[in-house]
């Protein structure tokens, strides 16, 4: 019966220390969209592919439900919901990144890239410069 009352104890101060602790320290950090290797490596071995198969799942979902849906009259939201949720998950997000989306580094350094080729298309002395490749190791060989 002692180890019961002491066990229970044990708990109850555990669960009371948890939540006085501020939730600040449980809140995540700031968002790091720059995974490392393995993060790239698990994404593409483990949650690709898992995206893929919830895609074609949904799709089967959301064609079975349609019946169902055009006489309520949502079905854009249905397949906004089943089919649309996992393709920008599985498709629209960076490798290794955990948030959807495009981040738009690509986008900046083509335009950098652009605008230096533009650049040196209308002064002749700089074309070697220009053609060289954005963020890229092809450049140091």
């Amino acid at each position: 019966m002692k180890i019961i009352g002491r066990a229970r104890r044990a708990t109850v101060a555990l669960v009371v220390s948890c939540m006085l602790l501020p939730q600040g320290l449980w809140a995540q950090e700031a968002i790091d969209e720059s995974p490392n290797e393995w993060a790239m490596v698990g994404d593409l071995l483990v949650a690709r592919p898992l995206g893929a198969v919830l895609v074609v799942g949904g799709a089967a979902v959301w064609l079975v439900s349609l019946p169902f849906t055009l006489l309520a009259g949502n079905a854009s939201e249905a397949a906004g919901t089943l089919i649309g949720g996992p393709v920008e998950e599985t498709f629209m997000r960076c490798l290794g990144c955990r948030n959807a989306g495009y981040s738009g580094k690509d986008a900046v350094a083509n335009r950098e890239f652009n605008e230096r080729r533009q650049a040196a298309a209308e002064s002749p002395g700089t074309v070697q410069e220009a053609t060289e490749f954005p963020n890229s190791t092809i450049n140091q060989y």
